[in-house]
């Protein structure tokens, strides 16, 4: 593996180099976030020949808000690349697509892990779990050049339970030297909170339920959101620098402003509105 390390422009989907996958594999329902019903395993009607969106620059307007904060952690070009080798679902042997779509997932799932274990090796505060990071950070690599039967076999939530167990020592240690009372907010339902202006630094949010919950200029540096649903929750003006495992996806669902300060492992979602 290189230098133990991942390269994060890695962990980002590149759809150039991806089969449109997450197109085909993944199932939806009719919602606010989907126009239409799609099984897994069949393409979107909108997915061209050329494995690329119809209505790319159109998503929101055409009722497909799901599809522009998904992330495959880069999975996609891994699956498409490296796992088959470049030969794509449609001209693929018979079973050659389920096998993707089997797949696909799985690997996925591990990007996602990948995602986290190189943001706390870059954690200061977690260096005397570096060695146990690292060796997770290499088996997770490894696991994902596995071969599809291989990769369609694999234990993941058994694997992802040992992965977490250091993320969740990692936190600890990165949240111990925050000022202030830390917050223990696992898992709990906060849909609609009125937490404007709250003070969560070093919160632990792992798995909250933070749909439209109005976070309007809180105080969420070093709060640890792995997890966390922010689908429509308004971070205006909020601060979240040093936010622990905060992903794209997470991000690009909530609304924010340009007055709202993100950690920089992330990216300002295009459809945020100006700060007032």
């Amino acid at each position: 593996m290189r230098d133990q390390t991942v390269d994060r422009k890695d962990l980002r989907g590149d759809c150039a180099n991806c089969f449109g996958l997450c197109c085909v594999a993944l199932p939806f329902a009719r919602s606010t976030d989907f126009a239409i019903d799609k099984a897994a395993g069949t393409p979107c009607p909108n997915l061209g020949e050329d494995h690329r969106c119809g209505i790319h620059a159109r998503l929101r307007q055409q009722g497909f808000n799901g599809c522009t904060v998904y992330d495959c952690f880069g999975a996609g070009q891994k699956v498409s690349q490296v796992t088959f080798g470049g030969r794509d679902w449609r001209t693929g042997p018979r079973g050659h697509a389920r096998r993707m779509a089997e797949v696909f997932p799985v690997v996925r799932h591990l990007h996602e892990l990948l995602r986290y274990l190189t943001e706390a090796l870059a954690l200061p505060a977690a260096a005397p779990l570096h060695p146990e990071l690292r060796r997770a950070l290499e088996r997770t690599e490894e696991l994902t050049l596995g071969t599809p039967e291989e990769l369609a076999a694999l234990d993941v939530p058994a694997h992802r339970e040992s992965v977490n167990v250091l993320l969740l020592r990692t936190s600890e240690l990165a949240r111990a030297g925050l000022p202030g009372r830390r917050r223990e907010h696992r898992g709990a339902d906060l849909m609609g909170a009125r937490l404007r202006g709250a003070d969560l630094r070093g919160a632990n949010l792992r798995g909250a339920l933070l749909v439209a919950a109005d976070l309007r200029g809180a105080d969420l540096r070093g709060a640890d959101v792995i997890g966390a649903d922010l689908r429509d929750a308004d971070l205006t003006d909020a601060d979240l620098t040093g936010a622990l495992f905060l992903t794209q996806p997470q991000l690009t669902a909530a609304r924010g402003s340009a007055g709202t300060r993100l950690p920089g492992s992330v990216d300002r979602p295009a459809h945020w509105t100006a700060g007032r």
